[in-house]
């Protein structure tokens, strides 16, 4: 996945978002020229930087979705944030760095799943001989040979039944490590606190190991056993310096709502001074710093920022010209017309209409959609965005749900049967509530 040239990372994206082609380019071209760095020389590594990112665009209209679903096929570490929930210095809340530490921790999970598919036959070997060590003790030392015969073939049985699941729901006793987390602790402490704690739980931990003996099913077990055969097969450090070079090499951050720490110059509120020392917090990391995170001392220099915003009440140019400078890629995003809203509803991989059919096959009813009734579901959602705030994409659940209300409530009196939603189905359920502009306000 990190060979695919830019054209074959557009073509995936086009599979679950609609239309934004320019956006799309930009993005695969940022993350292509990632790949190209790593493959220079080290001297010319360090002066290549990242180019950020500034979308510009209304709500609904797929900015998020470009970036996560980019993440999720490059097995990128990624996190989405909102400006808006951070505070400056000196203020109680969360602080600016804490979207690295947030960055660092997705990675160390990433890392642990890539390492865990890797040694997927250790850890299943570890799993089933735990397991098999319930079911089938061992045999005390200085056993006859009648007896070993005979323990091997009923181990033998024994292994068949639970690679095929015929003991998942035996009950065994397993011993549990009583493990400590403080990960939401991290935002409300300085870095060094956090450090420090986790030094006091270390000790602590060191002092009072209690493995906890629970009752569970075989299929709990496994589970258990297999998060338990990570920590053992694996040694931490060399994860989390795994971790550290992969958030290093190929992180991102998605800040989300940049314009609500934008200051318009027409606004006087007394809430701008600390919408511009966040902007002032957010340039050392974006351009370039060390956080001190669970993994170690992590530098922010090659990490990739995406910012994003409507910017319906202020402009990019309201935002500190340092930090325009550090997002020097910007993208508008188009807004979503009755066609595109139409191709949302039918083109997308796991697009909304196939959700629904999947949800309703569960009870055993075929959810049929006619195609004028999802150009009426996309006219009236299109209605709706024109009448009140346009919501883009979002305002398709509102639409949808309120077509299907009857059939989700009733869906057992349907069990076998195909439902058909045709265009006066869509008619009957939304005409009314889109002609009164009130209505459409507050239900749709």
């Amino acid at each position: 996945m990190d060979n695919l040239t830019p054209k074959e990372i557009v073509e995936y994206l086009d599979k679950y978002v609609i239309g934004q082609k320019d956006a799309k380019k930009t993005i695969a071209v940022a993350l292509r020229n990632r790949y190209r760095r790593l493959k220079l020389p080290l001297e010319i590594q360090e002066e290549i930087i990242p180019k950020n990112i500034l979308m510009i665009g209304s709500t609904g209209v797929g900015k998020t979705e470009i970036a996560r679903r980019l993440a999720q096929m490059m097995q990128m570490p990624f996190v989405k944030v909102e400006a808006s929930k951070y505070t400056e210095v000196g203020f109680v809340g969360r602080d600016v760095e804490s979207m690295i530490r947030d960055l660092a921790i997705v990675s160390l999970r990433i890392t642990r799943e890539i390492e865990n598919e890797k040694n997927k036959d250790k850890i299943e070997a570890y799993v089933e001989n735990k397991i098999l060590e319930k079911l089938i003790p061992p045999l005390p030392m200085g056993a006859s040979e009648q007896k070993k015969a005979e323990y091997e073939l009923s181990f033998a049985k024994m292994q068949d039944r639970l690679a095929k699941g015929d003991l998942d729901a035996m009950r065994i006793k397993i011993k549990v490590l009583l493990q400590q987390t403080n990960n939401d602790m991290d935002d409300m402490f300085p870095s060094q606190m956090v450090n420090f704690q986790e030094s006091i739980i270390k000790v602590m931990g060191g002092m009072n190991k209690n493995n906890k003996e629970k009752e569970v099913s075989v299929k709990e077990a496994k589970r258990i056993l297999q998060e338990e055969a990570s920590e053992q097969l694996f040694d931490m450090e060399t994860l989390k310096e795994l971790a550290k070079e992969r958030v290093e090499k190929s992180g991102i951050v998605f800040i989300d709502e940049i314009d609500k720490i934008a200051v318009s110059s027409s606004n006087t509120s007394r809430q701008d001074p600390s919408k511009e020392g966040v902007q002032r917090d957010l340039l050392p990391i974006v351009e370039g710093s060390n956080v001190n995170t669970k993994l170690g001392v992590v530098k922010t220099d090659h990490i990739l920022f995406i910012a994003a915003g409507a910017f319906h009440l202020a402009k990019p140019s309201d935002l500190i010209p340092e930090l325009q400078g550090r997002f020097p890629l910007k993208v508008a995003l188009d807004s979503l017309d009755e066609d595109a809203l139409y191709r949302v509803l039918t083109e997308p991989r796991n697009s909304l209409i196939k959700q629904y059919e999947a949800l309703l096959s569960s009870e055993d009813v075929r959810l049929v959609f006619e195609e004028s009734a999802l150009r009426k579901i996309a006219s009236y959602a299109m209605s709706a965005n024109d009448k009140t705030e346009d919501i883009g994409a979002r305002r398709l659940y509102a639409v949808v749900e309120k077509v299907l209300e009857d059939i989700n409530f009733e869906a057992d009196m349907y069990s076998g049967k195909e439902i058909m939603v045709d265009e006066s189905l869509v008619d009957e359920k939304l005409s009314a509530i889109i002609e009164d502009e009130d209505s459409t306000r507050y239900i749709l």
